[in-house]
């Protein structure tokens, strides 16, 4: 074992501790485990001997270490809670002896039903109206109430912040790394006009946070509960309702227009959208290109991220990042997508 697995945070987590963790849940694994893709976190699918509230498998999910405190994991399943209360199809983790956040061996963990799907036809525009309607389902619970220990999508923490620990921490070759602060500078100055335009009427609400296709499963119409069904909330935050709809957005203009259109007729058939929060969508863009490359950074001790991005890093990688900032910098310039 070298150095950098040694400090890797999932190094003491082995199968037998996953299947000991559910046994003393009373839970009792057959001995199938699969580990599910998952670089955030560790996900398995486990089968049980016996079945669990009807699920003969569930899916266990031990949470990295040191990235969230359990009181912001405990909201997260709160959220959840609430929205399975308010009949929105979402997959949370099951009440088990009283609770549903564990503790095994230094790792807290959590376990939910296993539940299949595909990804949606975003093409489709039946689709895209459905989808619009459940995440206004969702918003209307998260307005209810506010998040009091999950973070907040703002400049701070999903731009400056990680772009301070990028320069601190060396991780942008000297070859690229004046250039890549130059264009930094002037997207973070165009983001945060976008929104200071907007600031005083902007509405923060409980989002999904991460709503992206790959985080929704789609069942056929006709079967019971068929549809859309979101699941891993891991970064539900604080923020505008269009963060849940960007994601769903791709292709041309024209493409992103007539997508847009579909999402928001499903969305206002059962709740109001503010056509303003359009004008921050590729400010939001923007902030998750800068916000995956620390990410990435940070987490490169872990043996599972050098295998799956050998990329990252390179002087090639950063220059890549560099002119997809000058792209954004152009697309900030535009006008908004109009609906």
């Amino acid at each position: 074992m070298n150095d950098s697995t040694a400090r890797h945070p999932y190094a003491e987590l082995t199968p037998d501790k996953v299947m000991d963790a559910l046994s003393a849940l009373g839970l009792w694994p057959d001995g199938r485990l699969l580990a599910l893709s998952s670089y955030e976190n560790r996900v398995y699918r486990v089968h049980l001997d016996e079945p669990e509230q009807g699920h003969g498998a569930v899916v266990v999910k031990f949470y990295r270490p040191g990235r969230w405190s359990r009181a912001q994991i405990q909201e997260e399943h709160d959220f959840a809670a609430e929205l399975v209360a308010g009949e929105v199809p979402v997959v949370a983790p099951l009440v088990l002896q009283g609770r549903t956040l564990h503790h095994a061996d230094g790792f807290d963990f959590s376990v939910s039903p296993l539940r299949g799907g595909r990804a949606p036809e975003l093409d489709d525009m039946d689709v895209l109206e459905w989808i619009g309607r459940f995440l206004a389902r969702i918003h209307t619970v998260g307005a209810a109430q506010p998040f009091v220990h999950r973070p907040a999508l703002d400049v701070q923490t999903f731009a400056q912040e990680p772009a301070e620990w990028l320069q601190t921490h060396q991780m942008i070759p000297l070859e690229v790394e004046r250039e890549w602060q130059t264009v930094f500078g002037q997207a973070l100055a165009c983001i945060e006009q976008a929104f200071a335009d907007h600031a005083s009427e902007r509405q923060s609400l409980r989002l999904h946070g991460d709503c992206h296709p790959g985080n929704i499963l789609w069942t056929p119409a006709e079967l019971p509960g068929g549809g859309p069904h979101f699941v891993d909330l891991d970064d539900c935050c604080m923020g505008p309702a269009v963060q849940d709809v960007w994601m769903l957005l791709s292709g041309d203009r024209r493409q992103r227009t007539l997508q847009l259109s579909a999402l928001l007729d499903g969305y206002e058939q059962l709740r109001d959208f503010d056509r303003r929060e359009l004008a921050w969508i590729e400010g939001l863009r923007t902030l998750r290109l800068i916000h995956y490359s620390a990410w990435l950074a940070r987490r490169w001790s872990d043996p599972t991220f050098p295998i799956h991005f050998p990329w990252f890093g390179t002087p090639d990688y950063w220059r890549g990042q560099v002119h997809m900032l000058h792209e954004q910098l152009e697309t900030l310039q535009e006008d908004p997508l109009v609906v």
